[in-house]
């Protein structure tokens, strides 16, 4: 290619460049705020009938039109050889892909504000607070759910977590109906031993762990996994029994380890047992205006993130600790009512704009391929129809 189009093409690039910065700060400034999303949010994608479209198809058009001309008037009319020609439709590939998305910026700057409105941060902080509290946070129905609190989702403090053995208790052999389920806990412990010494599991070797209070037989039948690790074997077996419902420093607050909403690329387990040490810090260590703070900062979470509540913290608190108190109690009067659904989408939305952003809406990708193909097709013919007129009597 020759300066004259090198330097034409740089400053088409240059133009298309500011415009894109001007619909970027178009999307900046246009952000609503974290507290007008919902549902329906989602990063721009061409609607044909607002604002941005319009003027979008409108700038589109006009600076293509004027690209077209002074391309073709000015610089179709030298011969090129097919290097040459094969640069300058690469170029008009980048134009056109170029002039196409200016609705992309837009969405960058929408990207960008919400960033700057909420930082990753402070929303990680936002859902910690939300994990550790969200025992605390369901309605009462939930509190009758086996699966949500049992105490095998206990993690902290020490014995626990634990595993349950359930077994049947028959009362009359000859009545099979007439039996109860017997539950019984116990702590998961792990022993590391040399590998040359699990082949001796039963042996002597093993009957002198006096400290388990486990015969050998008894040892093998409570091992639940083994895995080799370099030169020695580590065995995870049922240790102590635990007796949870009797256990003065436990209550159904603390049965729960399910994440509100889980902090990015941090293991879940991770978050789980960290979250458990500081609930139970919060219940049974902290004083308790250490708790009574967090659901003054989770009242502070839904006025920021606009979600309706009638929560008082000072009462929510006090039924927290009654409850706790109360373990026989059955659990229908905890004051923690807020929009449930709203909140939680709230944090399913966010998570998708922070962590998986669509600037390219999966509804108008086959339109948007098709037509930067089609301007870029458009633009290359027409350039090597003027370019062939132009150039035929020379040749």
């Amino acid at each position: 290619m020759d300066k004259k189009l090198k330097r034409f093409l740089i400053k088409s690039v240059i133009i298309l460049g500011v415009i894109h910065l001007a619909y970027f700060s178009y999307g900046y400034f246009n952000f609503e705020g974290i507290h007008k999303i919902n549902i329906y949010t989602e990063f721009y994608r061409f609607k044909f009938y607002d604002d941005v479209s319009i003027s979008h198809v409108f700038i589109s058009g006009l600076f293509l039109f004027l690209f077209l001309v002074i391309l073709l008037r000015n610089h179709a009319k030298k011969a090129y050889n097919v290097s040459n020609i094969s640069k300058i439709s690469v170029s008009l590939l980048v134009v056109s892909f170029l002039t196409l998305t200016f609705f992309i910026s837009y969405s960058l700057g929408l990207n960008v504000k919400m960033r700057k409105e909420l930082p990753e941060k402070d929303f990680n902080k936002d859902k910690t607070l939300l994990n550790v509290l969200n025992p605390f946070l369901y309605n009462y129905t939930s509190y009758s759910s086996d699966k949500l609190f049992n105490p095998e989702n206990t993690l902290y403090p020490k014995p626990y977590p634990v595993i349950a053995e359930r077994d049947s208790i028959f009362y009359d052999p000859d009545n099979k109906d007439n039996f109860s389920i017997e539950t019984k806990y116990y702590s998961i412990d792990t022993l590391k031993i040399l590998n040359s010494a699990t082949k001796e599991i039963s042996s002597k070797l093993m009957a002198g762990m006096d400290f388990l209070g486990l015969d050998p037989k008894e040892f093998k039948k409570r091992i639940i996994s083994q895995k080799v690790i370099g030169d020695s074997t580590e065995i995870i077996f049922k240790g102590v029994e635990v007796q949870p419902e009797y256990d003065d420093k436990m209550c159904i607050f603390l049965e729960n380890k399910a994440l509100y909403s889980p902090i990015h690329n941090v293991p879940d387990s991770t978050q789980q047992y960290q979250n458990a040490v500081t609930r139970y810090k919060l219940l049974y260590t902290y004083d308790q205006d250490s708790l009574l703070h967090s659901f003054q900062r989770l009242d502070a979470l839904f006025k920021k993130y606009n979600v309706e509540s009638q929560m008082v913290p000072k009462d929510f608190s006090h039924d927290v600790f009654y409850y706790r108190d109360n373990r026989q109690e059955p659990l229908n009067g905890l004051r923690n009512t807020f929009d449930r659904t709203k909140l939680k989408e709230k944090f399913t939305i966010l998570e998708r704009l922070f962590y998986k952003p669509n600037y390219l809406h999966p509804s108008i990708q086959m339109i948007f391929i098709t037509a930067v193909v089609a301007v870029w097709i458009t633009l290359f013919l027409l350039f090597l129809i003027w370019n062939y007129l132009s150039t035929r009597k020379e040749k």
